[in-house]
Order: C-alpha cells, then sequence, then structure tokens
C-alpha cells in the first residue's frame, strides 16, 4: 500500500488556453473525442456516469457515449436498471472522461432526457443480433439465481423472437443536456489547465444549448 503514496506522473504532452479554445463547448468536446479515437485509444468512448441515488448519494459507473450532437451527449440503458430508476425520480447527472494517454479529461453536468422511440429504434436495430436479445433477457440490476439462469433466458428470448427481435419497452437512450463542461489537460508540476464551460446566466433565451451563450473561463487546477 506504501506504494501507492509514491506514485507519480509528471504531465507533460500538451496545454489549454482559454483564448484558444472554441467557443462552443461542444466542438471542443467533439475536436478532444476524434482526437482520442483516432489515437486508438482503448474504450475511448467509455465514460463514467454518475447519477443521484434514492438517498441523495451519487451513484457511478461505465457507460459507452454513442452519439454526440448540438444538444448533448447521448447512451443507451435498461430504463428499468437501478440508474434507469434514479433519473427518473432525479434527472440530474454527470459524465467523465478520462483519457490518460492524452493526458485529458473531460467533465460535463446536466440534465437527462430519453431520446425519441425513433432514435432508440434506430440504435437498437443496429446493434449485434445477441445484444438485441440480451436486452430482453436481461432484466438489469435485479437479483438473480445464478449464470445459467441468465443463459437459459437468453436462449428462451433467442427461440422466442427469432431473428429480428423488437426493441422492448423498458430499453432506449437518454440525451444528457449539459449546462456546464469543464476541460482538463496535465500540465507539468501538477499546475494543470482547466478551462470550464457555463452556460451564461445573463443569455435568458429559451434556445438550445448550443445556440444559447457560454462563459469560459480558467479554474485554478
Amino acid at each position: 500500500m506504501n506504494q501507492l503514496a509514491d506514485l507519480r506522473k509528471d504531465y507533460t504532452q500538451a496545454s489549454l488556453d482559454e483564448g484558444s479554445v472554441c467557443k462552443d463547448p461542444f466542438q471542443q468536446f467533439e475536436i478532444w473525442l476524434n482526437e482520442a479515437l483516432k489515437a486508438q485509444l482503448p474504450e475511448p468512448n467509455a465514460m463514467v456516469l454518475s447519477t443521484v441515488g434514492f438517498d441523495g448519494s451519487p451513484s457511478s459507473r461505465v457507460v459507452l457515449i454513442k452519439g454526440v450532437d448540438s444538444q448533448g451527449i447521448v447512451f443507451f440503458s435498461n430504463y428499468q436498471s437501478v440508474k434507469g430508476r434514479q433519473i427518473a425520480q432525479n434527472p440530474k447527472a454527470s459524465l467523465l472522461f478520462f483519457w490518460p494517454e492524452l493526458e485529458r479529461q473531460v467533465r460535463i453536468e446536466g440534465l437527462l432526457e430519453r431520446v425519441s422511440a425513433e432514435e432508440s429504434d434506430a440504435y437498437f436495430h443496429s446493434r449485434p443480433l445477441e445484444s438485441r436479445i440480451g436486452a430482453w433477457a436481461s432484466a438489469q440490476s435485479e437479483p438473480i439465481c445464478s449464470r445459467e439462469a441468465l443463459a437459459k433466458a437468453f436462449e428462451d428470448f433467442r427461440q422466442e423472437l427469432g431473428p429480428q427481435p423488437p426493441r422492448p419497452d423498458h430499453w432506449g437512450g437518454y440525451r444528457l443536456a449539459p449546462h456546464r463542461f469543464e476541460f482538463w489537460q496535465g500540465r507539468p508540476s501538477r499546475l494543470h489547465d482547466r478551462i470550464e464551460f457555463r452556460i451564461d446566466s445573463s443569455d435568458t433565451s429559451e434556445s438550445s444549448n448550443a445556440q444559447r451563450l457560454w462563459a469560459i473561463r480558467r479554474l485554478s487546477p
């Protein structure tokens, strides 16, 4: 355990300046995400999703981003899972992307809402058949007596639904509509660059997030 306290890494690859970042945080995020993809990092689409637990405590897990547009960040899940029930009770959530090979992380905070049934259908039918069957077979987050029981449920649904299973009503997408982004670039001596975007409180328009004004400021590391 003493070795943990001795672990050190000096960050030297890049810098980030509030004067050079994109004025639109969605564009800045897409630049960094594309760079992570081009670098062929292991699972660059992985993100930590934190929701509010039923007792008000934080609850986190890793999920995969499946889309980003001018309205927000999209992922898919079981609506009846623990996170689905938490989101139904309190839509506040945060996302965290960590790309250690690029010495970068991105934090995104906002409100979650379900995507349209059409969006969920389109993505569901693009998935491998086994994943579509799995969405029916797994009562996500619920106790199960054995691995064998899960395998049997999977095979039963495979036989029942055939090669074109429909999307179950309890499965679909969420979109996080951000009100805050933070871009973190590691720097030497722990003097990291942290650039924050927040929706400008003086902007009272009802435009989409992408069309509203964003206040940009540097945060102390």
